[in-house]
């Protein structure tokens, strides 16, 4: 299998990654084995407590897709828990600076690797095809650190930003970054596209791969368009956006009710006409 940060260093690839908010290891495995390449599981904003948190890393064993955690904040005590949880990289929040990088990116290693990361892997391990004294060596080149682009600080300090060591994606939070800059959701607005295509322009000068959120197919094409290869998506999102659309299903028109009750119940299969 291919890990996420060797598909991150391929220019070629395009990526697929899902926020993981509901808190069920079933709902991982479903994102899992659906061909995602990412998923993050979300213990910022979603209800994910630290036993489901491991029970939805370990639903992703087996498949091509990397489990990755958004934690709260960063902070070496809950990094160090989830990654010894098993998971294969840390998504990290409100990034501002150079300094919130080094520590960033400091939290997830052994202090061997210049990091600050406690020593304990007891269930971490066997997520991976190592034992626990192995674990820090397997590991080490395959654990990913992706920082949110989500203030007006970041993108101020963004030049900074990309030239610090160890960065090995972003994502551009567009809600967030609007937010912050007093224009919440109009994405649109002049000082939010000069804003993003800051961003862009770093991300590619730096050559780290840029991601932001898709939730339709055109939604994508733009992001591609503009150079992203991580386009992410939300599971409750997702769920709601089908579920509305089936309901819809029963709302027919008065034409296709006439068609339907004109019709045998055996030909009820077939394709009913718009």
């Amino acid at each position: 299998m291919t890990t996420f940060k060797a598909k991150l260093a391929d220019p070629s690839q395009r990526l697929s990654m899902h926020v993981n908010v509901i808190p069920s290891a079933v709902t991982t495995q479903a994102i899992a084995v659906s061909g995602a390449d990412v998923v993050v599981i979300d213990r910022e904003h979603g209800a994910v407590d630290y036993g489901t948190c491991h029970a939805m890393i370990a639903a992703t064993q087996g498949t091509d897709c990397a489990p990755v955690v958004r934690v709260s904040e960063i902070a070496d005590n809950e990094v160090k828990r989830v990654l010894d949880l098993g998971a294969e990289g840390i998504i990290f929040p409100l990034v501002r600076d150079v300094e919130d990088v080094r520590r960033a990116v400091s939290s997830m290693r052994y202090p061997g690797s210049m990091g600050s990361r406690g020593f304990g892997p007891f269930i971490a391990h066997s997520r991976w095809p190592s034992d626990m004294m192995t674990y820090a060596r397997t590991i080490e080149d395959r654990l990913t650190c992706g920082i949110l682009i989500e203030t007006v600080e970041a993108v101020s300090n963004i030049d900074a930003i990309v030239a610090e060591e160890g960065i090995d994606y972003m994502i551009l939070a567009a809600f967030d970054l609007s937010a912050t800059m007093g224009i919440p959701g109009q994405f649109d607005h002049p000082h939010f596209v000069k804003a993003c295509a800051r961003v862009e322009q770093a991300a590619r000068g730096a050559g780290i791969p840029l991601g932001g959120i898709a939730m339709t197919e055109q939604d994508a094409a733009e992001r591609f368009a503009h150079g992203y290869r991580i386009i992410a998506g939300f599971d409750v999102l997702h769920l709601k956006a089908k579920v509305a659309q089936t309901a819809a299903w029963t709302r027919r028109t008065d034409a296709v009710h006439a068609y339907v009750a004109s019709t045998t119940p055996a030909q009820h299969s077939l394709t009913v006409p718009h």
